[in-house]
């Protein structure tokens, strides 16, 4: 006797996925569904929405790194069910993330003896680094308030306009003044006199950017730290340099090694950076060390006791997945200071070959720096008919997806075009990109300037006449929309 099966066990057992009726029936979007769908039908709708997604690897928008080796793509699943806070049941990833701790603070000449543990946590990113690390700032100038008798109500941190938004975080979040050095065209990094010049006695350091998300440039630490020494001692005060090194704290001690930026300064008492950066690491992974133990107040450190071992712990998460910790000490291990010099170098010379080829178009101003982040950034010189957002619209259209952002105050009338040059970003791609570019401005010359393309509703009227609008109006108040929309942020570019 042969039993007929249902259309559910038919729909599994006999069809492919797209002869089922999973592919084409509605899913609830916001509601849990009320039956279960085969789990190779689920994959496949997933996995089809996701494909108008971008490419990761075109996104030259990110600083983020969107390529490693399998061997360690390996090593991160393997460890993708482990959770990171549980520290007595994985005692050997701890280990490996101290070890890393110590090799960045070394990488970063932290005043270590030979026996010395290096004081630094594993973070999510670079935003929990700079949030640690500002808390640690904060306590310790409360404290010493405290002991002297003085008011301790209102701390305040000087950096430039041009840092990353987690620091508006921090200062909103922990109750913290953002004094902000304003820029100006043509330089648009923070300017160390002006900055020294807005420390007052409430200051609780003086946040620098080595490798600004705008253009790339290094801030100069190190002129930074002779003034404020210098105002030290006129004031009687301590201020100290914390440097959000997110994006150059894996670039300067490979391509720039006699620059001194890092824990040779003696101000400087604290550093992030971004593992998930030029670290080389998929997203998720961020560092921050301390000068000494004297730096991070005892009492935000949390002590765990595991294998008759302590093990101080300091973050503001809990839970969190091992797999980029594993990773992070893959790629030290695995590159050496050779490795890494290679890549950086690579990403140097690619970036001066997508730079090479901007120029040559005659079009662009280069707005970035040699000496700092391998990224070119640039804007139109002449933005009068189109501008970089229609540039950056366009260029979607062949895959890439460059960011258009203005400069924050006092620059904010300049518009940047920015490409970051990451690992897998090759000479073939810098070439490819520099030929869609020159052909995207090859068609906006041939568009109607953005002024002249919409005729407006005045005129409209006095002709008495309804006009449909054209493909080309219409593609013109999107980009203008987004503009505003940019515009009306504090726009630092994407990281």
């Amino acid at each position: 006797m042969v039993l007929s099966k249902t259309a559910s066990e038919s729909d599994v057992s006999v069809h492919s996925t797209f002869a089922s009726r999973y592919v084409k029936a509605s899913l609830p979007r916001f509601k849990l569904p009320e039956n279960s769908i085969p789990k190779e039908a689920a994959y496949q709708i997933i996995n089809d929405e996701l494909m108008l997604d971008g490419n990761p690897r075109l996104n030259l928008a990110s600083f983020v790194t969107t390529w490693m080796e399998p061997e360690c793509d390996k090593l991160m699943m393997a460890a993708i069910n482990k959770n990171y806070v549980d520290m007595d049941e994985y005692p050997v990833t701890t280990e490996l993330q101290n070890r890393c701790v110590n090799i960045i603070a070394h990488l970063f000449n932290a005043p270590l003896e030979d026996s010395e543990a290096a004081v630094g946590v594993g973070t999510v990113g670079s935003s929990e680094a700079i949030m640690l690390a500002g808390l640690a700032f904060k306590r310790k100038w409360q404290n010493k308030r405290k002991a002297e008798g003085k008011p301790y109500d209102k701390p305040n941190i000087v950096t430039g306009a041009n840092v990353q938004v987690c620091w508006e975080k921090f200062a909103r979040y922990f109750e913290v003044e953002l004094k902000e050095v304003k820029l100006r065209d043509g330089y648009y990094v923070m300017d160390p006199e002006k900055a020294v010049e807005m420390v007052d006695e409430n200051t609780i350091c003086v946040a620098a950017i080595l490798g600004s998300t705008l253009n790339g440039e290094f801030e100069d630490v190190k002129l930074l730290n002779d003034l404020l020494v210098e105002k030290n001692k006129q004031t009687g005060w301590d201020t100290p340099i914390h440097v959000d090194a997110a994006s150059g704290g894996f670039i300067a001690p490979f391509l720039y090694p006699e620059l001194e930026w890092d824990f040779r300064l003696p101000l400087v008492k604290s550093i992030n950076v971004s593992g998930h950066k030029y670290g080389l690491v998929y997203a998720g992974i961020g560092w921050v060390v301390w000068r000494s133990k004297e730096d991070l107040p005892e009492e935000l450190i949390f002590h765990i006791n595991y294998l008759g071992a302590d093990q101080p712990t300091f973050t503001l998460n809990f839970s969190k997945g091992s797999s980029q910790v594993i990773a992070q000490y893959y790629q030290l291990i695995r590159l050496g200071f050779e490795g890494y010099r290679n890549v950086m170098e690579n990403c140097q010379e690619n970036a001066m070959a997508l730079k090479e080829g901007l120029e040559k178009t005659g079009r662009f101003n280069i707005i970035s720096k040699d000496n700092g982040v391998p990224l070119v950034a640039f804007s139109l010189k002449d933005n009068s008919c189109h501008d970089e957002f229609e540039v950056a619209d366009m260029l979607r259209r062949f895959g890439w997806i460059v960011p258009a952002y203005t400069m924050p105050p006092d620059a904010q009338h300049v518009t940047v075009l920015r490409v970051v040059v990451r690992e897998d970003f090759s000479r073939t791609l810098a070439e490819r990109l520099v030929f869609d570019i020159t052909k995207v401005l090859h068609e906006l010359d041939m568009l109607p300037a953005k002024l002249s393309a919409k005729i407006s509703v005045e005129e409209k009227k006095q002709n008495g006449t309804i006009l449909k609008k054209s493909v080309i109006e219409t593609q013109r108040e999107i980009t203008d929309a987004w503009k505003k929309f940019v515009m009306a942020k504090k726009t630092n570019g994407v990281c």
